[in-house]
């Protein structure tokens, strides 16, 4: 088993959303099993060889893109997956979907509980979200691509979106590019994603600008307005995005749209629709139990 990612699927799509337009840079369309900035996370890892390593341990979400992804790369790489989850509910656990089914079927290990702090030296340890350094490897070659396009465009001013779990995609992105880079806490408050840049770059003048969101979104929770801007991209732009990150990543980018006057905006899209095949369900129920209540 092997891949050979298509970088030049990701194009630069011309949208126009909040009544201005905005320039998506479809990194969604690089590869089903690592999509988005899963390709950019973990090309390191694709294009090396690591004769001494026989396994691959990670953890994360019971549902994580980057949980898939990793058992793909083991897949190939003929390496035992195992992967530390600190709970799993038990309709997942008896009606497996998603990106813990994919995974499950490409014979991931699941443990349930802390992951250990040390490791024999067979083993290859990726930070949740493939937070460390050789993230660098992938995202670098994201960056060339964006000032390859704006130089072809003749764009000066830009301004590059993107919204954040652990901020590693964005943080790089910064070290890379002389345009500013903008992104919105999705997992946990700015302070946390703060302290996220902070283990990977002390010097706080290279991180990214940080917009703070005008409600606490909780992670993994519904809201319906979220849905509704999902919905609202879907048709008026024709592009599917993911339900976790996107919506807020829109709904911020709109509260905050005179921070980009003057500029052109590059929306990075950065995958994960797998995740859909969950959420989407969920909040379709959230809304018929609503209806019911309401008639």
């Amino acid at each position: 088993m092997s891949i050979e990612i298509d970088f030049s699927k990701s194009v630069a799509e011309e949208i126009n959303f909040f009544g201005r337009r905005f320039f998506i840079k479809r990194d969604d369309l690089l590869d089903d099993n690592f999509c988005g900035n899963k390709a950019r996370k973990f090309l390191y890892f694709l294009e090396h060889n690591f004769p001494n390593i026989d396994t691959v341990v990670s953890s994360g979400s019971s549902q994580s893109n980057a949980m898939h992804s990793l058992s793909v790369l083991a897949k190939m790489k003929n390496w035992k997956f195992i992967y530390y989850v600190d709970h799993l509910n038990s309709y997942l656990q008896h009606n497996p979907c998603g990106n813990f089914a994919h995974a499950m079927q490409n014979n991931m290990i699941l443990e349930i509980g802390e992951m250990p702090m040390t490791f024999d030296s067979n083993v290859l340890v990726i930070n949740e979200g493939g937070a460390q350094i050789e993230a660098r490897f992938g995202i670098q070659k994201l960056a060339d691509e964006i000032k390859t396009w704006a130089n072809e465009q003749k764009i000066e001013k830009l301004k590059i979106f993107l919204p954040s779990g652990t901020g590693t995609t964005a943080l790089y992105l910064q070290e890379f590019l002389d345009f500013e880079v903008v992104t919105v806490p999705c997992v946990g408050d700015c302070e946390y994603l703060k302290k996220q840049f902070l283990s990977l770059q002390s010097d706080e003048k290279l991180h990214p600008v940080i917009l703070k969101p005008s409600k606490k979104y909780h992670f993994a929770n519904l809201y319906t307005e979220l849905f509704e801007t999902y919905q609202s991209l879907l048709r008026e732009t024709g592009i599917e995005f993911e339900l976790l990150y996107d919506p807020v990543g829109w709904t911020v980018l709109g509260e905050n749209l005179g921070h980009f006057e003057g500029f052109e905006v590059l929306y990075i899209h950065q995958g994960g629709l797998k995740g859909n095949a969950t959420m989407k369900p969920r909040y379709e129920r959230k809304l018929q139990n609503k209806t019911k209540v309401e008639s």
